[in-house]
């Protein structure tokens, strides 16, 4: 039999329209500075090479971004255009009225950039961190979708308290001050299951994907995520324009040195083992991270019928990196990758 036909590089009919990237903002804890000085200048890079959004990852009591909101505040006085997210913002760690001031108060300095991506459930190893977080209140604390509703009220300027008006020489409001109008329409929602996908589509929320879903029977993870795009469409009120953006771990090695492909293979080859069998008490099926050239990657991103159904992509860096192996990869996507799957820079 012949060969099969190659798949079209890019596919004429669905070009990528966005792209953005992921990044954890690793930090030596006896010398966090430098690790998040890299975080910013890196954030700055994208916007030089035309990215439409950059997004930071969220860690507590470890050696990553604790408080992605003050970085992206930050970062939106160093750049003047590229979008700014959170994927994502645990809501169990948080108060959604502060969080909200907080968030309002970020979309103000940016200009309206901002794009919060938020996800639900108790906070990790919440045993151990209850005692400090949640003194009083650890066991009755509520850690569903309400917590989301709550903070889509805030943010949308719905009254948190039945006052305003002025107090002697105070002024109150009875909203979230300062109000950003558009930001709540700007929420994401990181959602790796259908009930996930479902929720976050009737809400009119947009929907984060990542490498990372909840196993369902012997589907494959891209069999999988495809469903969950298409249950969050079926339950949006857009339709097939509500937003999805995907996110993988994609390294391309076009420009990179030869020790840096050696490396970015090891670190492949040292995560594959686990793609592909459910792992944890979740259930947890993980995709494959893509290496090679980037005609290779976008063949293998053309075969995920995923990928297919999205315009928009915010693929995620490899956590353990250096700043010069972000630096690399970035120019690889922006200039190499890119392109190849029909995406523009912004200028």
């Amino acid at each position: 039999m012949p060969p099969p036909p190659e798949v079209p590089v890019p596919l004429p009919t669905n070009p990528l329209r966005r792209i953005g990237f992921l990044t954890i903002g690793l930090f030596d804890g006896d010398d966090p500075h430098p690790g998040h000085e890299s975080l910013l200048e890196v954030i700055r890079l994208g916007e030089d090479l035309g990215y439409d959004s950059a997004w930071v990852r969220h860690r507590h009591l470890q050696f990553g971004v604790s408080s992605p909101v003050a970085v992206l505040a930050a970062a939106s006085q160093r750049t003047s255009r590229i979008e700014l997210g959170t994927a994502v913002i645990p809501l169990g760690w948080e108060n959604p009225l502060r969080l909200a001031e907080d968030l309002a108060t970020v979309d103000i300095l940016s200009g309206g950039r901002l794009n919060p991506g938020v996800s639900v459930g108790p906070p990790m190893r919440y045993e151990e961190v209850k005692d400090a977080l949640y003194p009083d209140t650890g066991d009755v604390e509520d850690f569903t979708y309400r917590r989301v509703e709550r903070l889509l009220s805030h943010l949308r300027g719905e009254p948190a308290t039945g006052f305003s008006g002025t107090e002697g020489i105070e002024v109150f409001s009875d909203r979230v001050q300062p109000h950003s109008p558009g930001l709540a329409r700007r929420v994401w929602y990181g959602g790796g299951s259908t009930r996930s996908a479902q929720w976050a589509g009737a809400q009119g929320l947009n929907f984060l994907t990542s490498n990372v879903v909840r196993a369902d029977g012997q589907q494959t993870f891209e069999e999988i995520q495809l469903s969950h795009v298409r249950a969050f469409r079926e339950a949006h009120p857009d339709g097939g324009a509500a937003r999805v953006s995907q996110g993988l771990v994609v390294i391309p090695t076009d420009s990179a040195t030869p020790a840096q492909r050696a490396k970015y293979e090891a670190y492949v080859a040292a995560r594959t083992p686990r793609v592909g069998t459910p792992q944890g008490p979740a259930g947890l099926l993980f995709a494959h991270d893509l290496v090679g050239t980037s005609d290779r990657i976008a063949e293998q991103l053309y075969a995920n019928p995923a990928f297919r159904e999205v315009d928009e992509v915010a693929w995620a860096l490899p956590f353990s990196f250096a700043h010069d192996d972000y630096v690399q990869l970035l120019t690889d996507i922006a200039t190499k990758l890119g392109p190849t799957l029909g995406w523009t820079p912004r200028t």
